[in-house]
């Protein structure tokens, strides 16, 4: 018997059900679960209750779990007797494991994981945050069960005890760890890429269902490959029809799954994502969550691709192309003030202007400085400032980032440490973004794009 993991994501899994361009495939769906023949119970003891997954997408058998809650697909495993789990296709995900994140409220005094010591940390236990704030604490030098304290809460509960200072910090998955800060109370100190480990959100079909209604799976999947390539198209417009289909805002929706985002809109199932699962049975495993030892390296035994690739050839789609398409989706095109190429997405920067339906893009960090002290000269807002963090390449809330100045070139960080790092190397001068705006908006700006 085999089982699977996954991460549901639930903005990608809002563009597959609510896309119009992809109606034709939802109405299918609909059409056809509409139909009660078409449940049966999988137990085999025939007073058994059918068991039920966590969560499904667009209501259907394919499921997507939770975000973040690995460890119902377990639970769901064991009580499915006769039926197993198939992993087969991924919805997003980061190679380093962005997304997940640690943050302190607003006005807190800690910088980095270090100063928690002795403090209360809340995390969902058994989640993606929860293997990567045990393994980042331990990095730290923290030792989890003795230098802090670590309650389970729920990111509902998280954010609102972060609010109230009951709480120093919360772990948590995507996207709580960019809209907390983008709210105003809270600020990121550690990401969830810097522990290296891959993260995803993937889907997961129980396998009687695969075998019977093979045509409804591959539906399914045909949505999800047109849903990622209409974010690609239109990343702004999708990003505001995700903010009203799910309450979170545009632009964080937009930092995780937009060009030079903090995930990767990519199906297939790779190497990447074949050690995130790994990985993810090995955390739960040493938190005691799995009842039954599972072996990391059964995990390929639970993926199934054939149904992805036969949506991507009824889509006249190659593999290799559908692999290119995610991990190209990168900030080009040319700087909106002096008209130069982009030619460093990690030197990027941009804003969304309140209002606009579109993200302006500058090569630079201080081309957008320039431009935004013109746009609120004219008495216009930036909701958004994006910048990428010069060692990573991460996408970040350029007011909730670090910043080393030398003359008009502009660095930007995550870390204090790494920006006084970098500033100590070079002779440059660590800057918050407020300082930043101030020193342009006191110089003279040229505004206006190159012919």
């Amino acid at each position: 018997m085999t089982s699977a993991t996954a991460l549901g994501c639930p903005t990608s899994s809002n563009v597959v059900a609510h896309a119009p361009k992809l109606s034709r495939y939802v109405e299918a769906l609909l059409s056809f679960i509409s139909n009660p023949k078409v449940r049966k119970p999988a137990a085999s003891n025939p007073n058994a209750s059918p068991p039920q997954p966590a969560k499904r997408s667009i209501t259907t058998g394919a499921s997507t779990l939770g975000t973040g809650r690995r460890r119902d697909s377990f639970k769901f495993q064991q009580e499915a007797q006769d039926v197993d789990s198939i992993f087969i296709g991924t919805l997003a995900y980061s190679a380093t494991g962005a997304g997940n994140a640690v943050v302190v409220p607003k006005d807190s005094a800690a910088t980095s994981l270090s100063d928690l010591k002795g403090k209360t940390i809340s995390v969902p236990f058994g989640s993606a945050a929860h293997g990567m704030l045990l393994k980042a604490l331990k990095q730290a030098g923290i030792t989890p069960d003795k230098d802090v304290k670590l309650i389970s809460q729920s990111p509902e509960v998280g954010g609102s005890s972060l609010r109230t200072g009951q709480i120093d910090a919360h772990a948590d998955f995507v996207p709580f760890g960019e809209l907390f800060p983008f709210r105003g109370f809270a600020k990121k100190i550690f990401d969830g890429a810097q522990t290296g480990i891959p993260t995803l959100h993937g889907i997961v079909v129980r396998s009687d269902f695969a075998q019977d209604h093979p045509e409804v799976v591959v539906a399914y999947l045909k949505a999800v490959l047109e849903a990622n390539q209409m974010f690609r198209e239109k990343p702004e417009e999708l990003a505001a029809q995700i903010e009203e289909w799910s309450g979170v805002e545009k632009e964080v929706v937009y930092m995780f799954l937009g060009p030079s985002g903090l995930q990767s809109l990519d199906p297939t199932v790779r190497a990447v994502q074949v050690n995130a699962l790994k990985n993810s049975i090995a955390t739960l495993t040493s938190l005691g969550k799995i009842e039954k030892p599972v072996n990391p390296d059964e995990v390929v035994n639970w993926i199934d691709e054939n149904y992805l690739k036969q949506a991507m050839n009824e889509l006249g789609l190659k593999y290799e192309e559908v692999v290119a398409a995610g991990e190209d989706f990168q900030i080009s095109g040319k700087d909106a003030l002096t008209g130069e190429p982009i030619q460093d997405p990690k030197m990027a920067a941009q804003y969304w202007v309140q209002g606009e339906d579109t993200v302006t893009n500058f090569a630079s960090v201080s081309n957008m400085l320039k431009a935004l002290a013109k746009l609120q000269a004219d008495g216009k807002t930036a909701d958004a400032m994006f910048v990428h963090d010069l060692n990573n390449g991460w996408k970040l809330f350029a007011e909730n980032s670090y910043f080393v100045t030398q003359g008009d070139e502009v660095a930007a960080f995550l870390l204090e440490s790494d920006a006084q790092a970098f500033a100590a190397k070079t002779g440059g001068q660590v800057t918050a973004f407020r300082g930043l705006q101030q020193t342009y908006a006191r110089n003279p700006v040229l505004v206006g794009a190159v012919p």
